[in-house]
C-alpha cells in the first residue's frame, strides 16, 4: 500500500541544517552552507524524513520477506495504473535530444571535459562516481553552480547538465538537523536546487535530476514531493524541476509504469542501470541458490533476464511518451595498443547499434572519445529525429518470469572469475577511500556499480559454497588465500609511491568483512563511508 506523505506545513518551525565543524570550516561553507540554504535543508529534513526512515523500515520487513521465499510480481492493487491512459509531461526542449549522454564525476577537469565532449547531455554524479568526502562534496556543488552560471565553460552551451543525487539509504554526516543526520539525497539535491535555480532558468534550462536506485511507487512518490515542495518554496513553477529515473533495482524493474504515474509532471524518462540491476539482482536474492550468478564475464545484456528487463523499459516508456536511455560504457580508448582500440570500439558500436535498434532513445557513455562512436550508431536509427518515442514496442510481452529466470551457475564459476572480482574490488576501493570514485580498471573506468557487483557474488558465491570449475570449494580458506594472492599481485604491479599514496591494506580488510559476515551487507558504501 502507498504510504501518506506529510504536508509542506509540517515544516512551520523548521530547525535548520548545522554542519559539523569540519564542514563549518571548510573555504566554501560561506558560499555554499549558507543560512539561507541550511534553512531550506532544514524545511527538506523536517518534512521528508520522517517518510523516508519509513521508507527504509519498509525495505528491510521487504527484504526479510524475500528471504523468506517471496517473489516479486506485477502488483493486482496498481493494475488501473497500467492500464490506464496516461501520459507523463513533455520534455523541455533542452531533454528532448538526448542520443549520446556522457557521465562521471563532479571533479572539475573532468566536467569541463565532459561539457565541452559534443555530448548531448552531462550527468554529474554526486553517487557512484564521487567518493563523498566533504571537500568532493563542496568543491562538486560548487563546480555545479559554475557550470550552470556558465562560467566552467564559455558558451554557447551544447551539453544539457543534469545531476545525480546519492541514493535515499545513504546518510549524510557532514549536516545534521536537531542532531539527527541528513540524507544525503536531500543534501544532493536541496544545494543544487536551492543555489541553480535561478541561474538555470536565465540559461534557459532548469535544475534536472537522475535519481537512484530507486525501488518502486513509494519512492517515487517521495522525490515528487519533494519536487513539488520545493518548486514552492522557491517559487518556481509548476514542472520546472525534471529528473529521469534509474531502473538499477530488480524490485523497480516490476513498477516502473507506477514510478513514471507517480513523478508524471516531473520525469522525461527512465534509464538502465545494468550493472547495479546485477548487483541488484544478487543482494535481494542472496539467500536462494538458484540466484547464484555465474563469472560476470557469462552475463551480458543478451542475457535472456537482462534482456527481458531492458525490452520491458524501452516499450513502457514509450507507452507512456517518457524517453528510454540505454546502459553505461565505461570503455577508455587509450593506450597506444592498436589493435586493443579498435576491438574496444567495436564493441561499443555493436552494443549502441544494438540499442538504438531496440529502440532506446539514447545511450550513456564514460569517456569523451566514446562520444561519435554512440552518436554514430542513434544517427543511423534516428536521421533529424530527437528521439524514437513514437515506435511503440507492442511486440514486448514480459512476465515476471521472464524477470527472474537466471541461468544456472553450475560449473560457471571459474578461480580466474573469482580473482577478477577480488582484484577489481581490492583495487576500487583502495582510490574510493582515497577520496577517488570513477577508477581506470582493465581499460574501463569503472563506478562503485561493477565494484557492488564484484562483491555480491564473491558473498554469494562463498555463502553458498559454490564448486569452482576445477572442483574446489569457495570456503573461507580458498577465498582468504585468493584475496591474499591477488592483494600481492595488484601491490606488485603498481608504482610504489602510488600504493603508499592509497589505502589497499584497508580495502582488502574491508572486502574480507564485506565476504565472509553472516548478515549481509546492503551496500558497500555504508561502512566504507565510515573510513573515510
Amino acid at each position: 500500500m502507498a504510504m501518506t506523505l506529510p504536508t509542506a506545513s509540517a515544516h512551520a518551525a523548521v530547525t535548520p541544517a548545522v554542519p559539523n565543524a569540519a564542514a563549518a570550516a571548510h573555504p566554501l561553507a560561506s558560499s555554499l552552507l549558507t543560512d539561507e540554504a541550511l534553512t531550506f535543508l532544514g524545511s527538506l529534513h523536517a518534512v521528508f524524513e520522517p517518510t523516508r526512515r519509513r521508507l527504509l523500515e519498509a525495505r528491510v520487513e521487504r527484504q526479510r520477506r524475500i528471504d523468506d521465499g517471496l517473489r516479486p510480481k506485477f502488483r493486482a492493487d496498481t493494475a488501473h495504473i497500467r492500464s490506464g491512459g496516461w501520459t507523463v509531461a513533455s520534455a523541455p526542449a533542452d531533454l528532448t535530444n538526448r542520443r549520446t549522454e556522457i557521465t562521471g564525476p563532479v571533479a572539475r577537469d573532468f566536467m569541463i571535459q565532459a561539457l565541452n565532449s559534443g555530448a548531448d547531455v552531462f550527468m554529474a554524479d554526486f553517487e557512484d562516481a564521487t567518493a563523498p568526502t566533504l571537500d568532493n562534496l563542496l568543491q562538486g556543488q560548487a563546480n555545479v553552480a559554475e557550470a550552470y552560471r556558465g562560467e566552467l565553460t564559455p558558451p554557447p552551451f551544447t551539453t544539457t547538465l543534469m545531476v545525480r543525487t546519492r541514493a535515499w539509504h545513504l546518510d549524510e554526516k557532514h549536516l545534521a538537523v536537531n542532531g539527527e543526520p541528513m540524507a544525503a539525497a536531500l543534501v544532493d539535491f536541496g544545494l543544487c536546487v536551492f543555489h541553480n535555480a535561478a541561474a538555470a532558468s536565465a540559461r534557459g534550462t532548469a535544475p534536472y535530476f537522475y535519481l537512484p536506485k530507486v525501488e518502486g511507487q513509494d519512492d517515487a512518490r517521495l522525490w515528487n514531493d519533494v519536487f513539488d515542495f520545493a518548486e514552492r518554496e522557491l517559487s518556481l513553477g509548476a514542472g520546472t524541476i525534471r529528473a529521469t529515473v534509474l531502473i538499477e533495482t530488480i524490485l523497480a524493474a516490476f513498477e516502473m509504469e507506477e514510478i513514471l504515474y507517480e513523478m508524471r509532471d516531473h520525469i522525461t524518462g527512465l534509464h538502465t542501470g545494468n550493472w547495479d540491476y546485477l548487483f541488484s539482482v544478487a543482494k535481494t536474492f542472496r539467500e536462494d541458490p538458484s540466484f547464484v550468478l555465474p563469472d560476470r564475464e557469462l552475463i551480458s545484456v543478451t542475457t535472456p533476464f537482462m534482456r527481458a528487463f531492458t525490452e520491458l523499459l524501452v516499450a513502457t516508456c514509450h507507452r507512456r511518451g517518457a524517453h528510454a536511455i540505454g546502459g553505461m560504457s565505461g570503455v577508455i580508448p587509450g593506450g597506444d595498443d592498436n589493435e586493443r582500440i579498435s576491438s574496444a570500439l567495436r564493441k561499443v558500436s555493436v552494443d549502441k547499434r544494438r540499442e538504438a535498434g531496440d529502440g532506446f532513445d539514447g545511450t550513456r557513455i564514460a569517456h569523451p572519445d566514446l562520444v561519435p562512436v554512440a552518436r554514430a550508431e542513434f544517427d543511423k536509427v534516428l536521421g533529424s529525429r530527437p528521439n524514437q518515442i513514437a515506435r511503440q514496442r507492442d511486440d514486448v510481452y514480459v512476465t515476471a518470469e521472464d524477470l527472474l529466470t537466471l541461468p544456472g551457475s553450475v560449473g560457471a564459476v571459474t578461480i580466474n572469475g573469482v580473482r577478477t572480482n577480488i582484484r577489481i574490488v581490492i583495487g576500487y576501493l583502495g582510490e574510493w577511500l582515497s577520496g577517488t570514485a570513477a577508477v581506470a580498471i582493465d581499460d574501463h573506468l569503472e563506478d562503485t556499480a561493477m565494484a557492488e557487483v564484484c562483491r555480491a557474488q564473491l558473498w554469494q558465491w562463498r555463502h553458498h559454497a559454490v564448486e569452482v570449475a576445477d572442483g574446489q570449494i569457495l570456503d573461507d580458506t580458498l577465498l582468504d588465500a585468493l584475496i591474499e594472492e591477488e592483494f600481492a599481485t595488484l601491490r606488485a604491479s603498481l608504482d610504489p609511491d602510488h600504493w603508499a599514496s592509497r589505502r589497499y591494506d584497508d580495502a582488502r580488510d574491508l572486502l574480507h568483512t564485506l565476504c565472509t559476515t553472516v548478515d549481509y551487507p546492503e551496500f558497500l558504501t555504508i561502512p566504507a563511508y565510515d573510513l573515510l
